[in-house]
């Protein structure tokens, strides 16, 4: 419905996280719009680290990305190939800091934050939370730590995209590193398969790729991660409502990056929005 004192379209976003708060926090360029998220508290979820591509759409998260790399690798038992760039380096951002970064713009924006849907009609209602998920789909899914040596032995000038040199019996399986420095490091455990493995296969992975890879045994663990990202397109999670982030299709079928596509979406409802109109 149209906010009549304000002359604005009231839209509401279901969920908190990453396409609902990023969408907010940009509420100052869709100023025909007046905004409310319910269910304020999903971003409190557990931190962890999403990359991304240097692209025109992320200027933001470049802004408070903890590192950017412009040499990446993907490895195999044959051979490693190295790729350089140097205008769209790979980057790494806290979930945590871009979640409460956007959640300080959409105060600033004066978006509302409600815990529940109320029976109040809404001109369009955006919904953030995950689609529904068919079973047995096939799944991304991952264990990470972030780790400090007690020497300097990583290259941090190199992000591992990829690195093959594990365990594969039960799937596609491959390393994730990104070493921050020269002695701390996010080294993740990443498995395509239709179902989670138990959590030691992904401990044994992760202590045997620093182990006989990375040649490292005295470090300590700062924190750990963990997400599981489904593969392909699926259903809204209620017809009725318009889906954005993951439910509106923004998760890379192939391959499940998630945060850029999140991003670009989010850039061409605000290009794309007229108003009066639903976004």
């Amino acid at each position: 419905m149209s906010n009549n004192v304000l002359d604005k379209t009231d839209v509401t976003l279901l969920g908190a996280g990453c396409a609902s708060l990023s969408l907010a926090s940009r509420a100052n360029e869709l100023e025909d719009y007046d905004f409310t998220v319910i269910d304020p508290e999903t971003y409190l979820a557990q931190d962890h680290i999403w990359g991304f591509w240097q692209m025109p759409w992320l200027s933001a998260a470049v802004l408070i990305s903890r590192k950017k790399w412009y040499n990446w690798k993907i490895i195999t038992t044959d051979k490693a190939v190295l790729h350089t760039t140097e205008a769209f380096p790979y980057s790494a951002i806290n979930r945590n800091d871009w979640i409460s970064d956007c959640f300080e713009k959409a105060i600033d924006n004066n978006v509302k934050f409600k815990r529940e849907l109320t029976k109040e009609c809404s001109s369009q209602v955006l919904d953030s939370r995950p689609p529904k998920i068919p079973k047995d789909n096939m799944l991304q899914h991952f264990v990470g730590y972030e780790i400090q040596a007690e020497k300097d032995v990583f290259d941090d000038t190199t992000a591992i995209l990829m690195d093959f040199r594990c365990d594969q019996s039960l799937g596609m399986h491959f390393i994730y590193f990104l070493p921050f420095s020269k002695r701390q490091a996010l080294v993740e455990s990443t498995l395509f398969s239709p179902k989670k493995a138990a959590p030691e296969f992904y401990d044994n992975a992760i202590k045997t790729y620093l182990d006989k890879i990375m040649f490292t045994k005295s470090y300590k663990i700062l924190r750990k991660e963990k997400g599981v990202i489904p593969l392909g397109i699926f259903e809204k999670r209620n017809p009725l409502y318009d889906g954005i982030g993951g439910n509106g299709g923004a998760i890379r079928p192939s391959s499940g990056y998630a945060f850029s596509f999140i991003q670009k979406q989010i850039d061409k409802i605000i290009k794309s929005s007229k108003k009066t109109k639903k976004l």
